[in-house]
């Protein structure tokens, strides 16, 4: 037993077989989107928050604000903005529908000048 408190299931992750397990009460399993398909998948996958990307960098999947917006009202579940998030753009996450943001990059520590 590894008695984790949660799991990620990445976008190409399209299997339901998590569903026939018997997990914790308290047991959180978020999921990322690129588009409505992918977000209606993890739906399905009763995941409880949806990581939507990349609202600002711009890489295939970019969506900025305002798809990002329109994307994140689709959905019935918490959707945490991801992609491309820095300090001079942070404050444009006020305009979106986003519980909280995700980034590597954001929140790596800086070494040396």
């Amino acid at each position: 037993m590894l008695n984790l408190d949660g799991a990620y299931i990445p976008s190409f992750n399209k299997n339901k077989r998590h569903l026939s397990y018997s997990l914790k009460k308290n047991f959180i399993i978020f999921g990322s989107a690129h588009n409505v398909y992918e977000m209606n998948t993890k739906e399905l996958q009763n995941v409880s928050g949806i990581f939507l990307s990349s609202i600002f960098k711009r890489n295939k999947n970019f969506l900025y604000i305002n798809r990002f917006r329109l994307l994140s009202l689709l959905s019935k579940k918490p959707v945490i903005a991801l992609g491309g998030i820095t300090n001079n753009n942070l404050n444009k996450l006020n305009l979106i529908n986003c519980l909280g943001f995700a980034g590597i990059s954001f929140f790596e520590q800086k070494k040396g000048p």
